[in-house]
């Protein structure tokens, strides 16, 4: 008796011109949403009605692609976090770009999976890598991976730096096989994923070191020597210290310089988290306040921050690739590789980091440094840092407010004065962002409530700036509406 496979349609559409001609709306309507986005406020609250329309049960049956765009239109487009308007300066976000718009469209329908094998997708990657070790002066023996973002990166460069302390059978031995108890040091004002990546990594956020700041809110060098000096007198065997190009609360950056001979005495790994601001680097006029990271043995980037890349691509770039192999290579059968036909290529990506299936994340960023070029790029780099500026002095002259940090980038922190500051500067906050004005966020500084507003959008101007100062008088004064 013959089996026979039942008769399941594939997933193309039935007519590809109709599908084409929708494929064609959806790319106007979101073309219309990014060109029309100074009409429209930064942010809006989710009303509960529809926030209601996304809780029903899976789809059973098929729906028309041009229903489901009219959802997506109804329920999902006017209610995102506002990142793409130039009042969106809350949390340190891009803003995405047309030509990475489009290249993202482009890698979706490639469906490539830059886990491995031989094909052009990977070599874009390799090509980008290559980029960025060149802008960071790193020798041509380094390796750049894309990730989801630096919290990602961050992690991955205290797994490299673990495993050249401790050697490469701490994989199969792990920290608990070996006898060296790791201390590691960052300042106070680092992000707190190094402290995730701590504890992912099997050492515990105890072995993290958080160091003071001192002026600036750059990492206590003293400090840091000191506590370097401590734990290997008790016996602890320190490993690595991490930098910081751009916090996320101020935009500080530490010493790079400095820190990097310590870690060359010390014999310390030197890891740079660059999320906020090492693409500061394209920038002329900023690249002299990163010296000393292009000794770094690591840095993390995010290239969908000030690089202006659709969400998400993050990068991990580390000197000696050897060293990153070594942590994250694991030959499989199903993997082997081969000098000819698709299994060829070696080495492949996965051999670098933690996963197998990888999105053409490059592609985007490929398209965004290509149509617009690193010249453009730093340019305006350096015009945010120069908004942040302009906020900075209207801040200064206006007697109702107070600079709570100095700007050192494009982040710039403050609040208004008055009665019980904590809750004045929440209420001004919450009330801006629902009204749609702008979408600053708040942080705390030295125990104070401050407003703080991360200057990143390309579309910001001079314009917006003044706009968030005027709302805040205003709400400030009980005048807002």
């Amino acid at each position: 008796m013959t089996m026979t496979a039942p008769d399941v349609p594939d997933l193309d559409p039935d007519h590809w011109p109709s599908a084409r001609a929708q494929a064609h709306r959806m790319l106007d309507d979101i073309l219309d949403h990014v060109e029309q986005v100074r009409e429209r406020p930064v942010w809006r609250p989710i009303p509960p009605g529809i926030r209601a329309a996304l809780r029903r049960s899976p789809p059973v049956e098929p729906s028309d692609l041009a229903a489901v765009h009219g959802e997506f239109l109804r329920l999902v487009l006017p209610y995102g976090a506002g990142n793409l308007h130039p009042g969106f300066m809350g949390w340190v976000h891009g803003a995405g770009n047309l030509a990475g718009m489009l290249g993202e469209m482009l890698a979706a329908g490639l469906d490539a999976n830059l886990g491995g094998r031989d094909h052009m997708p990977i070599e874009v990657e390799r090509q980008v890598a290559d980029w960025a070790r060149q802008w960071f002066g790193l020798p041509p023996g380094a390796q750049g991976l894309f990730v989801t973002g630096s919290s990602m990166a961050n992690f991955m460069a205290v797994l490299v730096a673990r495993t050249a302390a401790l050697g490469p059978e701490v994989r199969s031995r792990g920290v608990a096989g070996v006898p060296d108890r790791l201390t590691a040091y960052t300042s106070a004002a680092a992000h707190g994923c190094l402290v995730r990546a701590m504890e992912m990594a099997g050492l515990g956020s105890e072995a993290l070191r958080r160091l003071p700041t001192g002026p600036g809110g750059r990492m206590d060098l003293q400090a840091l020597e000191q506590a370097v000096a401590a734990d290997r007198a008790a016996g602890y065997r320190p490993f690595l210290v991490a930098g910081t190009a751009g916090t996320v609360d101020t935009g500080a950056v530490d010493d790079l310089a400095a820190i990097a001979a310590l870690a060359g005495r010390e014999r310390l790994w030197f890891h740079v988290d660059g999320a906020c601001g090492a693409l500061a680097i394209l920038a002329p006029e900023l690249a002299p306040l990163l010296d000393g990271i292009q000794r770094v043995d690591s840095l993390a980037l995010d290239f969908h921050k000030w690089g202006q890349v659709p969400y998400d691509a993050g990068f991990l770039l580390v000197r000696d690739g050897e060293a990153q192999r070594a942590t994250f290579a694991a030959p499989a059968a199903y993997l082997r590789q081969t000098g000819r036909g698709l299994a060829g290529g070696p080495p492949w990506p996965c051999d670098y980091g933690p996963d197998l299936s990888r999105g053409f994340r490059a592609l985007k960023t490929w398209f965004t440094l290509k149509v617009h070029g690193t010249r453009r790029l730093g340019a305006m780099i350096a015009r945010t840092c120069r908004l942040a500026q302009h906020l900075k002095a209207r801040i200064e002259a206006a007697p109702e407010l107070e600079l709570m940090a100095p700007v050192a980038l494009n982040i710039v922190c403050f609040r208004r004065r008055g009665p019980d500051p904590d809750a004045l500067n929440q209420a001004i906050v919450t009330a801006l962002q629902e009204a749609g004005v702008a979408a600053p966020s708040t942080t705390v500084l030295r125990g104070s409530l401050a407003i703080r507003a991360a200057i990143v959008n390309h579309r910001t101007r001079i314009e917006d700036i003044d706009r968030l100062v005027d709302a805040v008088l205003a709400a400030g004064s009980g005048s807002a509406g």
